[in-house]
């Protein structure tokens, strides 16, 4: 799967939902997950990148949440757009700003951000080595002593859950055509390898639980388009009280700069 096929799709859906979070995902409790877990490693007078910032949903969303300064970039230029008009009417727009930028040669100095993370956006990479070199440039722009948070999807927790699925005959799930989820295995290799210091977050393991597996098994999910199943919203209570399981799976590698 090329790049540029990659970049039209998330074109075409800048356009067709512009400032809304489905332009970037449907499951808008994941993303509240994904959004109060990154916020966890955010203080007070960070200096913040956020890659893959899409339309600025989430990094407007994170902006309540911490009194810090967020710089976001997306490598689609109609993302961006969305994200500068939703800007100029946000009552704390002097705290953020939006570029365009490709996470495989990000457009800012060495050791700039104290925190940097990546939402969804490594698995939009064709292949492994660009993934490596994505997370490279991130590491680069991260200060030394600074936190890198990989917020991805993986593919050890879908096959996990496909043998659950397996189990009641349901169809498994699938990567969409504009994704390749990382391999947790891989990734563990490379920063053992170099010595970083890190921890997986699996923040999500109960919600995707429910939502990808129990959720067909005790309701009709075919009565609730995209992610409006009252069940998915069960899990992603459930999920704020308890976490853990293996089944997550966008998880979060928590990543620590080397000083």
């Amino acid at each position: 799967m090329s790049s540029s096929y990659i970049k039209d799709f998330w074109e075409n859906q800048a356009m067709k939902y512009r400032q809304s979070h489905v332009a970037s995902w449907g499951d808008n409790f994941a993303i509240d997950l994904e959004i109060k877990n990154i916020a966890n490693y955010i203080k007070e007078g960070d200096h913040v990148l956020d890659v893959g910032s899409a339309n600025g949903f989430s990094t407007f969303k994170q902006i309540q949440n911490n009194p810090a300064s967020i710089t976001g970039v997306d490598f689609s230029e109609s993302m961006i757009k969305y994200a500068n008009e939703a800007l100029a009417l946000h009552p704390e727009k002097e705290k953020i700003s939006f570029k365009v930028a490709d996470i495989r040669n990000l457009p800012f100095d060495d050791n700039l951000f104290d925190v940097v993370y990546t939402t969804r956006v490594v698995i939009n990479l064709p292949s492994w080595e660009e993934q490596i070199k994505s997370i490279q440039e991130c590491i680069r722009v991260t200060k030394k002593g600074g936190t890198l948070i990989i917020s991805e999807a993986f593919w050890e927790p879908m096959v996990l859950l496909n043998s659950l699925r397996q189990l009641k005959q349901l169809k498994p799930l699938i990567e969409h055509d504009f994704n390749r989820y990382i391999k947790k295995e891989k990734l563990e290799l490379f920063l053992n390898e170099n010595a970083f210091s890190f921890s997986c977050n699996d923040f999500s393991s109960i919600y995707y639980l429910g939502s990808r597996f129990i959720r067909e098994l005790v309701t009709n999910p075919a009565k609730y388009p995209g992610y409006s199943n009252p069940i998915n919203n069960y899990f992603y209570d459930l999920e704020l009280e308890f976490s853990g399981g293996g089944f997550g799976i966008q998880q979060a590698y928590i990543i620590k700069n080397k000083t």
